[in-house]
């Protein structure tokens, strides 16, 4: 039995996330993400992919994000047809997150055609809504801890990763004639002693890892998220005026709702009104209480209802562009939740154009911001910033508060590493930008004096033969 692997993308950069595993004639794809970020590399969304998706036997995914499954719409639109492995909670959170990203990718294909951006005449989507359809009725999910066959030879197991809901590492078990290898996908691992999601789950053999690395070359502290939150928000009530946070609607959240909850209840900060205004955030924030025990936000049964503090009375989701747009006007001191994290789009723009001119109000921003997003052009001090076409005065105060990540830093990437018995065979640096690799990479090598290799993109490895 031969094994090779190839890499079909988070090579030298954090997106794109594909892993073609090959064993003897079958083939097995862990992860389908699209590439985001850079032109350069969104431009690989549109490249043929380098195996014919009518070829590969079975997709495993290890967590919902778009950088590891926003690809698997095309992916079917052309020709895959087999099954598609995952988590229970991964299956929910990936149906949201898809038919997001297929409007998305919808919209922005009409908005192209009508202002003629587009070199095509017609310019397509990469995917729609009816392809995202397709994907969920491939989709099977397995619990956790549960060993199951994938092909004859091949079974996997899905360990906690920790990082979002339903986030795995995956065990991969290959069985030859006389020998059985064990390789390993980290997927996206999690913080030790985050304050919702569990601890990445310890693996102790290996014969091939392939680990993230996308805070491989620096350390990210969780210490103080809560007195740097109750600082701004009561420098706001003081201020009199409105806090808005621009956030991820997966994770970043429903953290943030859980820290406003924590600081309410000691009393660090007066009971405010919390409005969460994404629909996508809402949706996802009901799946914590759905899959309630694969994170430590306590659940209840209420008249057949499921309780946590998500619904606690101050509290507010926005269902309704009405409601949304009713925060505009709102002159009471309260917090805004909405996305996208970035200030790239989606509702948080609507509040941005009313509130960044406003200099009682304050802007958070509780997460990376990428170069070139409106959300870095605030924070690296621009007066004005271009909202729906026009140029809006920044006058509000600019805050940042670290920390939130649910990505595991080099300290605890090394904490995760270090539960392996002994040494794997290879050890791949995978999801990270080229320097956070390198630096990474060097750093197993000195303090593991494990064999690493930073796979290039496209580049083909043979794992193993004759087993």
């Amino acid at each position: 039995m031969n094994i090779k692997i190839k890499f079909l993308g988070a090579a030298k950069s954090v997106t794109g996330s594909k892993y073609l595993l090959q064993v003897d004639d079958k083939k097995i794809l862990v992860d389908c993400g699209m590439f985001q970020g850079q032109k350069e590399l969104r431009l690989r969304n549109w490249d043929k992919l380098p195996v014919d998706p009518r070829q590969i036997d079975i997709v495993v995914i290890t967590h919902a994000h778009i950088d590891h499954t926003g690809y698997l719409p095309r992916l079917v639109k052309d020709g895959f047809s087999g099954k598609i492995i995952c988590t229970a909670a991964t299956e929910d959170l990936m149906s949201i997150m898809l038919l997001d990203a297929a409007k998305l990718q919808e919209e922005e294909a009409l908005f192209a055609a009508k202002k003629g951006f587009s070199k095509h005449e017609d310019p397509k989507p990469l995917f729609n809504t009816d392809d995202v359809k397709l994907v969920m009725q491939l989709v099977e999910s397995h619990s956790f801890k549960s060993e199951f066959n994938l092909l004859p030879n091949v079974s996997v197991t899905f360990h906690i990763a920790g990082h979002i809901l339903g986030a795995a590492i995956v065990e991969l078990k290959v069985s030859g004639k006389s020998q059985q290898k064990k390789i390993i996908f980290s997927g996206d691992l999690g913080r030790y002693n985050d304050p919702i999601m569990f601890d990445p789950e310890a693996i102790a053999e290996a014969d091939i890892l392939l680990t993230e690395s996308t805070y491989g070359d620096r350390l990210n502290p969780m210490t103080n998220v809560t007195e740097q939150l109750a600082t701004i928000v009561n420098e706001t009530y003081a201020n009199e005026g409105t806090l808005v946070i621009p956030a991820f609607a997966v994770g970043r959240t429903q953290s943030l709702i859980y820290y406003f909850h924590q600081l309410i209840e000691a009393k660090k900060i007066p009971m405010l009104p919390v409005f969460v205004d994404s629909p996508m955030a809402i949706s996802v924030t009901n799946l914590y209480e759905k899959h309630a025990g694969l994170h430590k936000i306590k659940v209840t049964e209420s008249r057949h209802e499921l309780i946590s503090i998500f619904d606690t009375p101050n509290i507010h989701f926005c269902n309704t562009s009405e409601s949304s747009k009713a925060l505009n006007s709102m002159k009471k001191p309260g917090i805004i939740i909405s996305a996208s994290g970035m200030a790239t789009g989606g509702r948080v723009l609507h509040h941005l154009y009313h509130r960044l001119r406003n200099e009682n109000d304050t802007l958070l921003f509780a997460g990376y911001q990428a170069e070139g997003s409106r959300g870095r052009s605030i924070l690296e001090g621009d007066k004005f910033v271009k909202i729906f076409g026009e140029d809006v005065p920044v006058r509000c105060h600019v805050r940042e508060v670290h920390g939130l990540s649910a990505h595991a830093d080099q300290s605890e990437l090394l904490r995760w590493l270090s539960n392996f018995k002994k040494a794997p065979k290879t050890t791949f640096i995978v999801h990270g930008e080229e320097a956070s690799s390198i630096v990474f990479s060097n750093v197993i090598q000195q303090k593991l004096g494990w064999n690493t290799l930073i796979p290039e993109y496209l580049q083909s490895v043979e794992l193993f033969s004759g087993i």
